[in-house]
């Protein structure tokens, strides 16, 4: 495997799988640490993420709109997230589904296994003062 690489989205080989553009960039890139794809639809109505849960592999996901708009349906309540939103499920549980809103959706799906804390370079205080999704605002 190289040491790095440097693609285009538009020169990684794509699956189609039933009229979604799926760009494997996980497999495509031979990572190893965490699921990576990114998922776009030709025309709104397109299901781009099928209806689950990963209860069974107990993965976290996060999902970026890249491109477009996508109505997401996570855990029965539908939420339009247009281009830059960011949604994260961090309980393996939560059934959650996303539609293409518009032509060329675009969505960029991680996940990986949840675990205690994820082992970084970072230390605690490069985030003293910075707010989680948990604060209040």
């Amino acid at each position: 495997m190289a040491r790095y690489a440097v693609r285009k989205l538009d020169d990684i080989p794509s699956i189609d799988d039933e009229g979604v553009d799926w760009k494997p960039l996980q497999h495509f890139f031979r990572l190893t640490a965490f699921g990576l794809n990114v998922y776009r639809a030709p025309e709104p109505g397109v299901p781009l993420i099928g209806d689950h849960d990963e209860a069974a592999g107990a993965h976290e996901e996060l999902y970026l709109v890249l491109e477009g708009s996508v109505a997401f349906t996570i855990d029965g309540e539908r939420h339009e997230c247009p281009a830059g939103t960011v949604v994260a499920i961090g309980d393996p549980s939560v059934r959650r589904a996303a539609v293409a809103s518009s032509a060329g959706a675009a969505v960029l799906a991680v996940g990986n296994r949840a675990a205690e804390r994820f082992e970084s370079t970072w230390q605690p205080e490069h985030f003293e003062g910075v707010p989680t999704v948990d604060d209040p605002s």
